[in-house]
């Protein structure tokens, strides 16, 4: 019996199937995720949701000949997305996603912009409890903007996650919603696990309509399958999702590097501290550090030495390849490098320091970047535990699993070992976790981690 496994990401909407008896990953499909809608202001960014629908669709139409007798959906989401519905799911807007940063614009009080409004009304420990996540791109700074502007929608509309207006619209069913989507929304108390009313009270945010919280192993809505009602069980976020496909343990540290990165450690219970904290599963929650400078980053340095060839209309093909083997041809240099040249958790503005001539080079360049990165993730990994109480490290992400010295620059600031996550595409492998769980096959999470970990074999480390 197997699964269909959906992530909604970013770039792509995948789709696989999830075979619970082999613990195997089959077959794999993917379309991309919709356009932005043109026309909006820099700083907005808002989809069509019925767009994104209809791709769901579509994958989950060519994927049904490869899935037999499939016995539900599980699914996990890009975070921080909002689309506010109907009680049948029917858009009653578009989607805004993480991207959207019209809580930056300036707040006509001349107090600053509307962010700055928004945290001024909360004190530290309401921070804190909503899990130190405070930033500008969480549906929370949407809200405020929209209650401040009295455009907050009128209570009948439900402000749902991108995942489960998918889930409601397939299922014919009202929106809800699970823990580790309702933290994204920013105004989940991670104390007690349900909506923030001293925060949702001081925001002026009380004529908003919170979707019901679910547990994970509830069922969202029932989906029609070739005549049979299977169940979609509620969906989790990407973050978790990808964590969960790594197969991290307590004693692991998890480096997830790809466009964007973070560091992770799971724990039994809440702890508040300079760090973010979300929920996970089986009542544990993680501390991490999330919008590390990485792919991003990279890319705009790529970009940069590629900008003279592509002014004369040549297009370098794979420049990475270059890239990689003149970085590793590099034993040591004196340049330094910082890659904060955009908002992140290492600040906001980017610099190269001790240039040399002779150092001036791909090589130099791309060497002293990753030597950044490594310092980035010890100084943090160090910020969410200063005893550093964790056994090695665990890889996740495209850039990490395919830059060798990238890893290697890593393992050597931290003096650690490794491992990489068992498969490429960690959130499917993470969706069939949780599949295990939410089917009865396993008694939780945890227990369906050690059978996948057994499975893979991922006790050897480099």
């Amino acid at each position: 019996m197997s699964l269909i496994g959906i992530d909604l990401g970013t770039t792509f909407i995948k789709a696989g199937v999830l075979d619970l008896e082999r613990l195997q990953l089959k077959q794999v499909l993917r379309v991309p995720f919709p356009s932005a809608l043109r026309g909006y202001p820099t700083l907005y960014r808002e989809f069509d949701p019925n767009s994104v629908l209809a791709a769901v669709k579509a994958v989950l139409r060519d994927i049904t000949p490869y899935a037999g007798d499939c016995e539900g959906v599980v699914m996990c989401t890009q975070m921080h997305g909002v689309i506010f519905t109907t009680e049948q799911g029917e858009a009653r807007s578009n989607l805004t996603t993480w991207q959207d940063q019209r809580v930056l614009e300036a707040h006509p009080s001349g107090t600053g912009t509307y962010f700055d409004v928004m945290k001024s009304r909360l004190n530290a420990d309401e921070i804190q409890q909503l899990g130190n996540e405070l930033r500008a791109g969480l549906p929370i700074g949407l809200f405020f903007w929209m209650a401040e502007r009295e455009t907050l929608p009128e209570q009948n509309l439900i402000p749902a996650s991108l995942a489960d207006f998918v889930i409601a619209n397939l299922c014919q069913t009202c929106p809800s919603v699970e823990v580790t989507n309702a933290m994204a929304l920013g105004l989940l108390n991670l104390e007690t696990l349900n909506w923030h009313e001293a925060v949702i009270n001081k925001l002026s945010l009380t004529g908003l309509r919170l979707p019901e919280i679910k547990a994970q192993n509830a069922v969202s809505g029932w989906l029609d399958w070739n005549g049979r009602q299977i169940p979609c069980y509620p969906p989790i976020g990407d973050y978790q999702c990808a964590i969960l496909g790594a197969l991290l343990r307590r004693d692991e540290l998890s480096l997830n590097i790809s466009t964007g990165s973070q560091v992770s450690l799971l724990k039994p219970r809440a702890e508040f501290g300079n760090f973010q904290t979300r929920p996970f599963f089986d009542g544990q929650f993680s501390n991490t550090i999330t919008h590390i400078p990485a792919g991003r980053a990279l890319n705009a340095l790529v970009k940069l030495l590629s900008e003279l060839a592509t002014a004369q209309g040549v297009e370098l093909s794979d420049p990475w390849a270059y890239i990689t083997q003149a970085a590793a041809k590099v034993t040591s240099t004196k340049l330094k490098a910082h890659l904060a040249f955009y908002s992140s958790a290492a600040g906001d503005e980017g610099a190269f320091t001790h240039i040399q001539e002779d150092e001036l080079t791909v090589g130099h360049l791309f060497h002293a970047a990753f030597q950044s990165m490594a310092g980035n993730y010890l100084a943090f990994a160090r910020r969410l535990s200063p005893d550093q109480a964790w056994n090695q490290i665990v890889f996740s992400g495209g850039l990490v699993q395919k830059i060798d010295l990238l890893r290697q620059l890593i393992c050597d600031a931290f003096e650690a070992k490794y491992r990489l996550s068992p498969a490429e595409e960690d959130t499917l492998i993470g969706l069939m976790v949780l599949g295990l769980a939410v089917t009865g096959r396993t008694s939780n999470v945890a227990e369906a981690t050690a059978r996948l970990s057994e499975a893979y074999n991922v006790e050897q480390v480099a």
